[in-house]
């Protein structure tokens, strides 16, 4: 029986690991209203560290020499229209679905105490939503993979628009309508490739169809669309700052973490490999919008006075190295690219949470309400600097890992690129540490801050989990580069090789 089980459990990994956080949401939901709070967070958080348990099976059982896919499930979902259930993942989106169940379970717990109104929609949509975002990860259908990619818009709309700040059904609102407008685009390309691959939905046979220049440029451009808004990309980042100021604590970091990773893993997955001509064609065009991002978000960052909004243009700016270190089509570049997406969860997480303690105990994230925090919170502020300086990409983080393989990897393409993007860790410096100065070091500057009590036992588990991954990343990044590595190798060389 144990051993049936165990064969179950191998077979459907994926499958549970999407899923049991879904039925968990709607076990939270039934839980009832505020007076059964109790019992939605005691479930909320088993089912969550249920999925993150699972998720490391993944890893355990990963074959790092392969390139192709595994954990593969395939089953026939409306064969009218060859449409399946196909599941599978790579050394690309194993990373990312871990990531996501850890994030998810710290979002739990960091709400433990601070979310007082309506618990059990505010646990059950991170819940369904980390299903959703798992399953955007291992989809192999390209239709299974847009109803997760929409399906996951709704609970981060509803945890912008019922939990956030004053303007939030503004930059709810706005979060969704540009998302969705992306969105669209990437449909009719899929709909175009489904009659160009002979009726299939499959994303592996998109990979392999032979498609003309043309139309390589066109169908690139619809999934950039849909993509460059999620990451997002300058010129269409306007509405991150907006959600970010007004999301609460959890779904910022949610919303930092994983969502903006959809859309860079969405290039890796859809327009490199499916018009790799396009591609490098257009990676000019990418690699100017990504410079111009890492400089001129990361100068806008400088004069930000609200905390959130200065963490939320630093994460554009990181995301530039993402997207630069994608499309050089360099196998450092590229592995540098996928370890700052990692990295940069884990970090701009931290941040957000940061801040989210600063606001749970004086309501204000202007940093002009702060001042000599170091006095009254010694062991915050620790978490904080080190926070602050694993986003400045100092050595020994992980910020440092994924900034410094992606400048590696841009100085083989071009020196200037590498220029370019160094002179950025010296504006990261700059702004971080012009923040950390000002809320952390100096003197009390006011009776707020004279009254704030240090982080109790279950603020310093959340924060020293993040710290720990950051650090281990930092120092030893091995172990994620060799789960990378077979995977970027082969999306390299098919990059290489012309469909015309």
């Amino acid at each position: 029986m144990a051993a049936l089980g165990m064969t179950v459990l191998d077979q459907h990994t994926l499958s549970l690991v999407i899923w049991l956080p879904v039925l968990g949401g709607v076990l939270v939901l039934a839980s009832g209203g505020d007076r059964n709070a109790p019992v939605a967070r005691k479930l909320a958080l088993g089912f969550s560290l249920a999925t993150f348990v699972l998720s490391l099976s993944l890893y355990t059982g990963f074959d790092v020499s392969k390139s192709s896919m595994q954990f593969i499930e395939h089953y026939n979902w409306v064969g009218a229209l060859n449409i399946y259930y196909h599941l599978g993942i790579d050394g690309i989106s194993m990373p990312l679905i871990l990531l996501t169940s850890l994030l998810t379970l710290i979002v739990i717990i960091a709400g433990w105490e601070v979310i007082q109104d309506r618990v059990a929609q505010y646990l059950a949509a991170f819940l369904i939503m980390e299903g959703l975002m798992i399953g955007v990860f291992s989809a192999l259908d390209a239709i299974l993979f847009y109803v997760f990619w929409e399906a996951m818009l709704i609970p981060m709309f509803l945890i912008i628009g019922i939990w956030g700040g004053p303007n939030r059904v503004y930059a709810a609102v706005k979060f969704f309508l540009y998302t969705l407008l992306g969105s669209l685009l990437m449909l009719v390309a899929i709909v175009y490739l489904y009659f160009a691959t002979g009726q299939s939905f499959s994303i592996l046979d998109f990979h392999t169809v032979p498609l003309g220049y043309s139309v390589q440029v066109y169908l690139f451009l619809a999934f950039f669309a849909a993509f460059a808004v999620k990451v997002p990309m300058f010129p269409v980042h306007t509405w991150l700052p907006d959600a970010h100021v007004e999301a609460p604590t959890g779904g910022s970091v949610i919303l930092a973490a994983i969502t903006l990773k959809m859309g860079a893993y969405g290039f890796l997955r859809f327009s490199i490999p499916i018009a790799p001509d396009a591609a490098h064609h257009l990676a000019g065009l990418i690699i100017g919008l990504s410079l111009v991002a890492v400089v001129y978000i990361a100068l806008i960052a400088l004069v930000q006075r609200d905390m959130k909004k200065l963490i939320a243009y630093s994460s554009i700016s990181h995301m530039g190295f993402v997207t630069l270190g994608l499309f050089i089509f360099d196998t450092q570049g590229m592995e540098g690219a996928i370890v700052q997406m990692i990295s940069h969860g884990f970090v701009s997480g931290a941040l957000f949470l940061c801040v989210g303690v600063l606001y749970d105990r004086v309501h204000s994230r202007e940093i002009s309400s702060y001042g000599g925090v170091v006095n009254t919170m010694p062991v915050f502020a620790a978490f904080f600097v080190f926070f602050a300086m694993a986003n400045a990409g100092l050595p020994g983080t992980s910020g440092f890992v994924g900034e410094f393989l992606v400048i590696l990897g841009s100085f083989r393409t071009n020196g200037w690129f590498a220029v370019v993007a160094g002179t950025t860790l010296v504006l990261g410096a700059a702004y971080t540490l012009w923040m950390v100065k000002r809320v952390v070091f100096g003197p009390v500057a006011n009776d707020n801050v004279k009254a704030l009590l240090d982080i109790k036992g279950r603020e310093k588990v959340v924060l020293a989990t993040l710290a720990a991954c950051v650090l281990a990343l930092g120092v030893f990044p091995l172990p994620l580069l060799e789960v990378v590595h077979a995977s970027v190798e082969n999306l390299l060389q098919h990059a290489a090789q012309t469909k015309l």
